[in-house]
């Protein structure tokens, strides 16, 4: 063994990747419809950048009228849950959102969902 050890210099470098979600369509608009009328639209949630499973869950805005009152108007379903999930190869899988809209009072709004991972991503 040598008393002088020898040293070594090791460079790393990568590249961060910060998790996201795209939207197909990027924006949805709903039919007017009547008082008490449902009317529905789908769009795919497309995860990317996560390299392990996780989980989404969505904000739906609050919205007021012109009386003052506030009311929740839409809803949000998804058919195949809210897991995101990675496959063996590495491919993550979409997700459908179903977006529901119902008023028992005139309303007009443009709105913001907000999606967030288990990591506030």
């Amino acid at each position: 063994l040598k008393s002088n050890p020898s040293e070594y210099q090791i460079i790393l470098s990568g590249t961060m990747k910060s998790p996201k979600m795209r939207f197909h369509p990027p924006f949805l608009m709903l039919m007017p419809v009547p008082l008490d009328v449902e009317t529905r639209g789908v769009f795919t949630i497309i995860p990317q950048d996560y390299i392990r499973k996780s989980q989404f869950r969505v904000k739906l805005p609050e919205l007021e009228l012109g009386d003052g009152t506030k009311t929740n108007p839409l809803t949000a379903e998804f058919p195949e849950g809210e897991d995101i999930d990675l496959l063996s190869d590495g491919t993550i899988v979409e997700r459908v959102c179903l977006v529901t809209f119902r008023s028992s009072k005139p309303v007009s709004c443009l709105a913001e969902m907000l999606f967030i991972d288990e990591e506030e991503n």
